[in-house]
């Protein structure tokens, strides 16, 4: 067994409590942000003119910018410095959502949600990094985790909720103006209470050819799962930006391995613990992208709900991510090994996904979606918190920039095809169903039925590729995820090229002041 290092005593931040408060609202900005623009996008498209073939780009804009930035983001937070990244991560997200809601036309509006992208991929792997730097006593790094893992999970729902009523009762254009207080308070506060950890930065030469490849091989890969979903999957663009994915993203892993100072030292991504997290949370990110998005047209179209009532219809899945993450994951993060936290919990969320495949047009929310719903809260809750924990465990803190990028990157790119790959099942299955029924619907009464039931069976065979990837995502977590449960007092964070896994207690970045 590899020698253990030595723990070293550490003075634990006095400020940290309320340093976890900004880097939480920060957190639930951009979270925020991914889903309560979809329920405003009908009405910002009628206002500003934007054509239906260019409506997606609404959404195009952010992802490409937020998911082929990342991996530079985190490593700007490494050398630049994480407390600096995230206040002006948080100022520069707060000038292009202010950009976003005063848009006059289609132009300003794609301008302003790919600059929220670019300032969100500061800001994201600033936040998480800093919460891994900040918390080194175990105990005290399961509760802010747990804080953390709930708003991860369950912010986007809290999106939908806010997006709706913001639509519903003021204007679109809230929907952007929301994130400026929550931007100033978070950047505010982050100044005045957040404290670095000494000799934390990696002051090394940028990789700049790092930057590019890995920056052009993520905006192709989201990109071509972007355009699978509108052009289909055949589509010579679409194989094209899948071929061109493949090649730079090869590129880039070979020039990692070869460069003095790497954009994304491979000892992040090979190390067995982070690989199995940042694999089995890309693919659970699928299947919840897909109840997101089969969820919210089941509810309004098919049973006809508000958009606010949209909204509040996802309270159970938001208290049971609270409930799994606060009080399942953090009271037993530090008893059990996490992979025994993890697979339960994406298991547990497959059950709940399990029970959606039964949707019918007259199915009971209260009897069916409601049980459903607390089922994968808890389960993701329960699997979010010990993964977002495990992903910067054991990361020298030079590192911890960019092995935070690598958390939201594959959280990105799981959204991407988890909404293209998912919506063409459905699609694919409705087109089915249509077909083989239509010679019996004759009336008006009948057809509309019709319309309705081949939605519903749509969404339920592509529910059912959900099931299934969660069920791999929890095979995934319990094989690849071999580390001990974590001890309860401070620890010591590995030495560069260590393994989280070298010994049955996993070590932590310190914080020294």
């Amino acid at each position: 067994m590899p020698k253990i290092p030595e723990t070293t005593a550490v003075q634990a931040d006095p400020g940290r409590w309320k340093a976890l408060i900004f880097i939480a609202l920060a957190q639930l900005m951009v979270v925020l942000d991914a889903t309560i623009v979809n329920i405003a996008l009908p009405s910002a498209q009628q206002d500003l003119g934007i054509s239906d073939g260019n409506r997606q780009w609404v959404i195009t804009a952010y992802a490409l910018a937020f998911g082929g930035l990342l991996l530079f983001g985190g490593r700007i937070a490494d050398l630049w410095g994480r407390k600096r990244t995230f206040v002006t991560g948080l100022i520069g997200f707060a000038a292009a959502s202010a950009l976003g809601g005063a848009a006059t036309g289609e132009a300003m509006m794609l301008g302003a949600r790919a600059l929220q992208g670019a300032f969100g991929a500061l800001l994201a792997p600033a936040a998480l990094s800093l919460l891994a730097v900040t918390f080194t006593d175990a105990k005290e790094r399961a509760k802010a985790f747990g804080i953390y893992g709930a708003i991860a999970g369950g912010g986007g729902a809290v999106g939908l909720i806010l997006g709706g009523f913001l639509t519903e009762y003021l204007n679109w254009r809230w929907t952007f103006f929301v994130n400026i207080p929550f931007a100033v308070v978070a950047a505010v506060g982050a100044y005045l209470v957040v404290r670095e950890p000494a000799g934390g930065r990696n002051r090394s030469p940028l990789d700049i050819p790092g930057v590019i490849l890995s920056t052009l091989g993520l905006v192709s890969l989201v990109y071509g799962f972007t355009r699978a979903e509108s052009a289909g999957w055949s589509d010579a663009g679409t194989i094209g930006l899948f071929v061109a994915s493949g090649v730079l993203l090869l590129a880039f892993a070979l020039t990692e391995s070869r460069v003095k100072s790497p954009l994304l030292p491979l000892r992040v991504v090979t190390n067995r613990n982070r690989g199995g997290v940042y694999l089995s949370l890309g693919l659970a990110v699928i299947a919840m992208f897909g109840l997101f998005l089969f969820l919210t047209y089941y509810l309004q179209v098919v049973k006809g709900f508000s958009p606010v009532k949209t909204g509040f219809a996802f309270l159970p899945m938001i208290v049971g991510m609270i409930t799994g993450s606060t009080q399942i994951g953090t009271r037993l993060m530090t008893r059990v090994p996490p992979r025994f936290l993890m697979a339960p919990g994406f298991l547990t969320a497959g059950v709940g996904m399990l029970l959606l495949t039964q949707l019918e047009v007259g199915s009971s929310y209260a009897g069916l979606i409601l049980p459903a719903q607390l089922l994968l809260g808890l389960g993701m809750g329960t699997a979010f918190m010990p993964a977002m924990s495990l992903a910067t465990l054991g990361v020298d803190p030079r590192d911890a920039g960019v092995a935070s990028a690598m958390v939201n990157t594959s959280q990105q790119v799981g959204g991407a095809i988890g909404t293209a790959l998912l919506n063409t099942i459905a699609a694919s299955a409705t087109t089915a169903y249509l077909t083989d029924h239509a010679a019996g619907a004759t009336t008006p009464a009948a057809q509309k039925l019709l319309q309705l039931q081949g939605m519903v069976e749509g969404y339920t065979a592509a529910i059912w590729w959900a099931v299934g990837i969660l069920a791999v995502s929890a095979t995934i977590a319990f094989v690849f995820i071999n580390t001990g449960k974590p001890g309860t007092g401070p620890v010591a964070r590995s030495g560069e090229g260590a393994d989280a896994d070298a010994a049955d207690e996993v070590k932590v970045p310190v914080i020294a002041h």
